[in-house]
């Protein structure tokens, strides 16, 4: 370990840690050794008597007691397997330019270099520790340093961690910039190598994968009784060494902050602009373009691909963007991959598990889709789903033509029959007096709207929600551990703050940590990494789920969700564009920054959002009806749904 005043810091609250851990030792072993020692008295005749007879008789029960209580909660530490982040193993014959990369820049920085690289779907980079048996055998490479054959070999000296890095980093920044962000997260081997940091680190994380042990369900009584006690020693441990495990890790990052000073300091500058440019065009095409094409259960197989078109199209419509696109002309970082397609496909199949909860693999119902099918493919089945979910919700509803109204009764689907019903009429009762339903209870959510956008607008959530629930059912509760504030989560958190200084570090606060659920992995599934993209036993793919829990799924939701006021004007929105396509000719659209768009001759229709609130909260349909001729639309024409 350097010399750097952090790293001298991290060692020092590295050996508080271990003095808690040696305290606790000391504490199990008090009793044994009171008992030897009572023991060797009566053996040698100096302590005898009835009381020392009775002191015997009840200690060394007590001794065996507390040893056999000791030696459980040592076994469900050192077994329990540590949280890991869900990434996508590379190996390094899928990219050997990024290897190559990567070792250099350590070999610059006089630090080990990690022992494996793997992607996250995220906007952040840190380093990971996998040495633990659960996590797989380590990389090819780092053999030499293991002793003996078979069961679980030794290591005679620390593998390095792996690196994690942001897949959408890899396809917007180049060559260059990506070196300059990364040198202060590789600088981060160099403390994280030496023997008194990582025996504190495999402590702390031994610890929070106990709590998460102690803290699964559906266990027998007797396992939970036994289990209860070794999670209250656990948080008791952690709670001692939380403070100072904390502060070690901020002085790992600060002394990998400052070995990495040297290496492309200028360029670094740049990149940390890059990584907030990176961070909001990520966000964006996730929460706008993704997440509606995870909802109808397809998934956007180019993703990262995707930001570089967010980002472009960013830097069109913003000033403060222009400079950016000229980088373009540059060497991307993607480059150094050697097929960038499976693995972004891959990126984006993770990308959806955590972020939606979808499965594993594509199935029949949930299969990839391309940017060019995009269109068809997800915005005018998404437009006519919800058109047709709202035209059932009527249906129940007993809703007809109002008397008087210019669309003709012919019984199919019309925009017509939408807005008169929810045009407020001041010369008729209110519609709560009309039907049979009472007027929702959530008052909050529906405040400010017309009595019949609030009804309308509470059956479409009903409706919504008894669909969802059918086609997936509801998955057992996941009690995670509370020691995700620990050394373990902290430590990539800290790592990767060293990487992005203050103003990258804000754009990627909410990079994936990594869940703390049960520690056994599941029988005869195969550990993390073992076949990493690009290795010839199996294709590009992301991690087998072996070591975090699908039932947590997802693990970071984009948004909450949506209110009833929030459907009705999706729905609304849709039957308008429905109607449109059907009887003006427009077409669906991708705006790579607001998501589905409606095309009319060719140009985005603007200035809609507006007019369909004013319908939902006034009754008022004069501007959205004067909107709808202007474009040629005609609302008494049925449409076609789904």
């Amino acid at each position: 370990m350097g010399v750097e005043a952090g790293a001298q810091a991290a060692r020092a609250r590295a050996l508080v840690v271990l003095r808690i851990r040696s305290r606790a030792l000391a504490v199990a072993l008090l009793p044994a050794a009171v008992a030897v020692i009572l023991l060797a008295g009566a053996a040698t005749g100096r302590l005898v008597g009835p009381g020392w007879d009775a002191a015997r008789w009840i200690l060394t029960p007590v001794a065996v007691l507390v040893l056999l209580a000791a030696a459980g909660i040592a076994l469900v530490v050192a077994r329990a397997r540590p949280a890991m982040s869900p990434t996508i193993p590379i190996a390094e014959e899928a990219a050997p330019d990024l290897y190559r990369m990567v070792r250099d820049l350590a070999d610059r920085l006089d630090v080990p270099a990690p022992s494996a690289i793997a992607l996250t779907p995220d906007c952040d980079s840190w380093l990971e520790d996998r040495t633990h048996r659960a996590h797989g055998p380590p990389p090819a490479e780092e053999h030499d340093d293991i002793a003996g054959g078979g069961g679980h070999p030794h290591r005679r000296h620390p593998v390095a961690p792996v690196l994690v890095i942001g897949s959408p980093f890899l396809w917007w920044m180049r060559v260059g910039e990506l070196r300059a962000v990364l040198a202060p997260v590789v600088a981060g081997t160099g403390p994280s190598a030496h023997p008194d940091i990582a025996a504190a680190r495999r402590f702390v994380r031994g610890l929070d994968a106990a709590v998460a042990v102690a803290s699964a369900p559906e266990r027998r009584p007797v396992s939970r009784v036994v289990l209860a006690g070794v999670g209250w020693v656990a948080r008791l441990l952690l709670r001692s060494c939380r403070v100072y495990a904390a502060e070690m890790e901020r002085g790992v990052a600060a002394a990998a902050a400052e070995r990495a000073q040297a290496v492309d300091y200028g360029l670094r500058i740049v990149a940390q602009e890059q990584v907030g440019l990176a961070y909001a065009g990520w966000d964006r095409l996730l929460t706008r373009v993704a997440l509606p094409a995870w909802r109808m259960g397809r998934w956007p197989s180019r993703l990262d691909a995707g930001v570089v078109a967010a980002l472009t199209e960013l830097s069109r419509r913003d000033r403060l963007a222009e400079g950016f696109a000229s980088r373009l002309g540059e060497r991307p970082a993607c480059d150094l991959l050697e097929e960038p397609g499976a693995i972004d496909e891959a990126a984006s199949l993770l990308a959806a598990r955590l972020f939606h909860g979808g499965p594993a693999g594509p199935g029949p119902d949930w299969s990839p889709v391309g940017w060019s099918e995009y269109p068809e493919e997800v915005v005018d089945r998404k437009w006519r789903i919800d058109a047709a979910r709202l035209h059932r919700v009527l249906d129940a509803m007993g809703v007809r033509p109002a008397p008087g109204s210019t669309a003709p009764d012919t019984g199919g689907p019309t925009l017509s029959r939408v807005l008169d019903h929810l045009t407020d009429r001041a010369a008729e009762p209110p519609f709560a007096t009309r039907g049979p339903e009472r007027p929702p209870d959530d008052e909050e959510d529906l405040s400010g709207t017309t009595p019949r956008s609030a009804t309308l607008a509470a059956r479409l959530s009903a409706e919504l929600s008894r669909e969802e629930t059918t086609a997936t059912p509801s998955p057992p509760t996941v009690t995670t551990s509370t020691a995700a504030t620990s050394a373990a989560a902290t430590s990539s958190a800290a790592t990767s703050a060293a990487a992005t200084s203050s103003a990258a570090t804000s754009a990627t606060a909410t990079a994936p940590a990594a869940p703390t659920t049960a520690a056994s992995p599941p029988t005869g599934s195969p550990p993390t990494g073992s076949q990493p993209v690009g290795s010839p036993a199996s294709p590009a793919t992301a991690d087998p789920a072996a070591l975090w829990d699908d039932r947590t799924l997802p693990l970071f939701p984009l948004q909450p969700p949506r209110t009833a006021r929030e459907l009705l004007a999706d729905h609304l929105t849709a039957m308008i564009c429905c109607a449109a396509m059907d009887t003006a000719g427009a077409t669906p659209g991708l705006d790579w920054l607001d998501g589905p768009t409606l095309l009319h001759n060719g140009e985005r229709t603007a200035d809609l959002a507006p007019k369909v609130l004013t319908l939902i909260e006034d009754g008022d349909s004069t501007p959205l009806r004067a909107w709808l001729a202007e474009l040629g639309i005609r609302p008494e024409k049925p449409v076609r749904l789904v």
